[in-house]
């Protein structure tokens, strides 16, 4: 049985996990968070993703635990309605769709539960050091002992730290979009129902979503700006600023972001590299190809991946170096058509004709 870590305990890497055991792999999952992270926004599961949640027995209850938006409102920067839809939101497109959107948490969640029995994950940790040699990987961790693997899996995100141990530094793959995004949960304290608000004053704008049975908010504020220190106190606090800045329900937005326990923000950027394999070392999801929020596809992408590249390592277990090249000619093609999603017309989403060219650009079993 060979044995592979991946890197990464979000989206891409469980649903790696969840295939590479049914090949009959022995795999660890190391995440760097203390358990499953909560909050964070709806991300949506589309086209030839929907296959592989299908086939990983999740579709029912991914179905069961979509949004039920029934439309959406656009304000101007008082705060009144200048257009409405009930038959398509700028989260989720089409509300008629076969598409679903969830809430991230609620897809790992999913995805752990089909995987925790029979992959080990290391909770609270990280990857710190990679050496390679002709027998596998050594790999060293913060805080477990070191081990030697056969293959190592980056699922690790944007700021991936195995593809910084083994490709080199962020700087050279990774490519800002000119913004910046932040996410957060409140109360319910606009009393939305099954209902979202987009608003838009200048160069910053949100969108805020009812979730869990219209009990709570996530907020999705964006903010036009060249790179950041990464620093989430100083990330936080421009947030709060900025928030506190608009005329509509600028007040309540800023006390929630300063206080928010599931506060998020990072750059909108993209990670586009040569290759997604170095020796015994691959990339997979945001890791190695990010398409950036802006383009509604980075969960699809990771679940995609996921799929192919576990059925390219059970063909030819045995060579990796062959199993990564097949793993990237198939992708590398759906990754381009996803990723050109986010830029094709900035400043808002693509047309509904590029999503459904690129969501299906792919076969399962091709």
């Amino acid at each position: 049985m060979r044995t592979v870590l991946v890197s990464g305990g979000g989206i891409a890497g469980p649903a790696l996990a969840y295939w590479l055991n049914r090949h009959g792999f022995a795999v660890t999952v190391v995440e760097r968070g203390t358990g499953l992270r909560p909050g964070g926004q709806a991300v949506d599961v589309r086209g030839v993703a929907l296959d592989v949640i299908e086939r990983m027995g999740l579709l029912p209850e991914a179905r069961a635990a979509r949004t039920t938006m029934r439309g959406m409102s656009v304000l101007d920067a008082d705060g009144k309605e200048i257009h409405r839809s009930t038959e398509a939101t700028y989260s989720s497109g089409r509300l008629d769709s076969d598409d679903i959107e969830v809430l991230r948490e609620d897809l790992v969640r999913m995805i752990h539960e089909r995987t925790r029995e029979d992959v080990e994950y290391l909770f609270g940790d990280t990857v710190t050091a990679l050496d390679e040699d002709e027998k596998g990987v050594r790999v060293d961790f913060a805080r477990a002992e070191s081990r030697t693997f056969d293959l190592v899996v980056g699922a690790d995100g944007l700021h991936s730290t195995v593809r910084r141990l083994a490709f080199g530094p962020e700087e050279r793959f990774s490519h800002h979009l000119g913004s910046y995004l932040s996410v957060f949960g409140t109360d319910n304290f606009l009393a939305l129902e099954d209902w979202q608000v987009w608003l838009r004053d200048g160069d910053i704008g949100y969108g805020i979503m009812p979730v869990r049975g219209n009990t709570e908010l996530r907020v999705a504020f964006g903010f036009e700006s060249g790179p950041l220190a990464r620093d989430a106190d100083a990330l936080r606090g421009i947030v709060t600023e900025r928030l506190a800045s608009l005329r509509w329900e600028g007040a309540r937005l800023a006390e929630a972001a300063l206080h928010a326990p599931d506060f998020y923000c990072d750059a909108m950027a993209q990670i586009r590299m040569d290759h997604w394999s170095r020796g015994r070392v691959a990339l997979l999801g945001d890791a190695g190809y990010c398409p950036s929020p802006l383009s509604g596809q980075g969960t699809s992408l990771a679940l995609v991946g996921a799929h192919v590249l576990a059925g390219c390592l059970a063909q030819s277990p045995g060579d990796h170096a062959a199993v990564f090249t097949r793993y990237e000619e198939r992708m590398r093609p759906f990754v381009a058509l996803n990723q050109s999603l986010a830029t094709e017309n900035p400043g808002g989403p693509a047309a509904e004709e590029s999503v459904e060219l690129a969501k299906n650009a792919l076969s399962l079993d091709g």
